[in-house]
């Protein structure tokens, strides 16, 4: 594909979204939440595209929460399906996009059906250069950062590892996102104000942007109005100004 990326003067090398008010979506249409849902998938696929199209390098969707677990039973079926279909359905476009798909989460939790899908996508665009695309799939950061001290634990016992070589890369290197940058832009839409477990510990020096849209309006034109806002910033990292510019 031909790359949009000329019309940006920077874009995130890793942008992260908490894809949300699909729900809301539904709700103010008197529909079932699950139209939103649905709505909500087909927005995925035009993000997916056009970020691609733009030259960033890593996507990351906040697709299914640890706590998401707790909704309905039925709205928690219907969204195992949909994420099936979605993978059944989008594993080729991937492919032949050159992007490369993976997961991020609690594995085990998922239905096997969904898993082995999830699996096979992985697995056939392993060797794709293109975009990464990660879909934070029964994840929550506070059981990641607990699952990443564990292994750390075990590293420690059996002296593989030394106490006093426990620094921040170090235990990032545990994370599940240890072979990806830390997301340079957050975008989270449907007028939220949180971060709802999510990367805590990437997001640490993460642009934050939040649109009133809810998921399913969220289109090509808010993302670009997103990454306009992106281009005004100034990413300092705990420097000054003029450090930055290299003034001082």
């Amino acid at each position: 594909m031909m790359s949009h990326q000329s019309k940006f003067s920077k874009v995130p090398a890793h942008l992260a979204i908490i894809m949300d008010g699909n729900g809301r979506w539904a709700k103010a249409r008197m529909l079932q939440r699950i139209i939103g849902h649905q709505r909500g998938v087909e927005t995925v696929k035009r993000v997916v595209e056009e970020c691609s199209n733009l030259g960033i390098r890593y996507l990351t969707l906040f697709a299914f929460s640890a706590e998401n677990w707790f909704r309905p039973k039925t709205e928690v079926k219907a969204l195992m399906l949909l994420l099936k279909h979605y993978i059944m359905a989008e594993t080729n476009r991937m492919i032949n996009d050159n992007i490369r798909f993976r997961v991020i989460g609690n594995r085990p939790e998922l239905p096997p059906d969904v898993l082995h899908h999830l699996d096979e996508a992985s697995r056939v665009t392993a060797g794709n250069s293109g975009m990464t695309l990660t879909l934070a799939l029964s994840y929550g950061a506070r059981q990641e950062i607990a699952a990443a001290a564990r292994r750390i634990a075990v590293e420690i016992a059996g002296g593989r590892l030394s106490p006093d070589g426990v620094d921040e890369a170090t235990f990032a290197g545990f994370l599940d996102t240890s072979d990806m940058p830390d997301p340079d832009f957050l975008i989270r839409t449907s007028g939220e104000m949180r971060i709802s477990n999510f990367l805590l510990w990437q997001l640490a020096y993460t642009e934050l942007y939040f649109t009133e849209k809810n998921w399913p309006d969220f289109d090509r034109d808010e993302l670009h109005k997103a990454l306009v806002h992106y281009q005004s910033r100034e990413r300092r990292f705990g420097k000054t100004s003029d450090q930055v510019k290299g003034r001082g």
